[in-house]
């Protein structure tokens, strides 16, 4: 007990754990529209798209993290708006944007004045050094992804399952999805100070993956994401400084490690894997109307 409260004294470890509470919040809402909208990928081409801009303002001078988070909104607006209409597939568009950014990133880093920074940090972020600036920012962002999330929750979800429909139905899905692009992105952004661009995605999907093992229903699956992230975050956080450990690297290997047991649940003690939640065996149509 004295430990804890001798740790907890240290300002850097009480930024630390409000930007990891914070962090769980998006891994349960962003996270989980993620993973049952399938952005996986297109989040992953977001993040290290993210790190040319990161790149460009770290040899401007500039605080990078602006530089990450314009060019993230405009990777993932440019994938969800044009990808499909200039070239075959999507996934090409995201390639290119994956590649290229880490490339301009990398090489604009190394063109910097002065002594190179450790790419290390970047690559797998670490949380302890995260500054109550942008704790702040992380606090105020989260707090408009969930105004957003309780305002048009039913619209969200609509678009989510079927898009198609939801037009139908009268949503403005090109709005939406476009709001929710640009969500993930930001969520990506500020997800790279705790765990990195590498590992950025795990954060944002596994929580929602271990939620959709071990309950039913799209809201329980946003509540329950959101324990799991506490605990993947905390959890590291703690783990890494025991064992003096990355505390990134060890976030996410929780998570993974956490990923049994909600199999074994699923498996064996439910008895139907394989099987989607409630929400997600209905068909796209019944969901949609009724979410509306």
């Amino acid at each position: 007990m004295a430990t804890l409260i001798e740790l907890w004294s240290y300002d850097f470890i009480r930024q630390a754990v409000f930007a990891a509470l914070l962090a769980s919040f998006l891994c349960g809402v962003i996270g989980t529209f993620v993973v049952v909208k399938r952005l996986v990928f297109i989040s992953g081409g977001v993040s290290h798209a993210a790190f040319g801009g990161l790149g460009v303002c770290y040899y401007l001078g500039v605080e990078p993290l602006i530089g990450a988070g314009v060019v993230a909104i405009v990777s993932a607006l440019l994938v969800a708006a044009g990808g499909r209409r200039w070239v075959r597939s999507q996934d090409a568009v995201i390639g290119i944007l994956w590649s290229v950014g880490m490339a301009i990133g990398v090489v604009f880093v190394a063109m910097s004045p002065g002594y190179a920074p450790n790419l290390m940090t970047y690559l797998f972020g670490n949380i302890l050094t995260v500054s109550h600036g942008a704790v702040l920012v992380t606090f105020w962002f989260t707090l408009v992804v969930l105004g957003f999330a309780l305002l048009f929750f039913k619209e969200f979800v609509a678009v989510s399952f079927d898009e198609e429909f939801a037009r139908v139905q009268g949503v403005p899905v090109g709005v939406f999805m476009a709001i929710l692009m640009v969500m993930v992105a930001l969520s990506v952004v500020l997800l790279i100070q705790l765990v990195g661009i590498i590992l950025v995605i795990a954060l944002l999907t596994i929580p929602p993956v271990i939620s959709l093992m071990l309950t039913r229903g799209f809201v329980s699956v946003i509540l329950v994401s959101t324990f799991i992230g506490a605990l993947m975050t905390l959890g590291g956080l703690a783990l890494s400084y025991v064992f003096d450990l990355p505390s990134g690297p060890t976030m996410v290997l929780l998570g993974a490690l956490l990923m049994l047991p909600a199999y074994l649940w699923q498996r064996l003690v439910r008895r139907d894997f394989g099987k989607p939640p409630d929400d997600l065996r209905a068909e796209p149509q019944d969901l949609v109307s009724s979410a509306l």
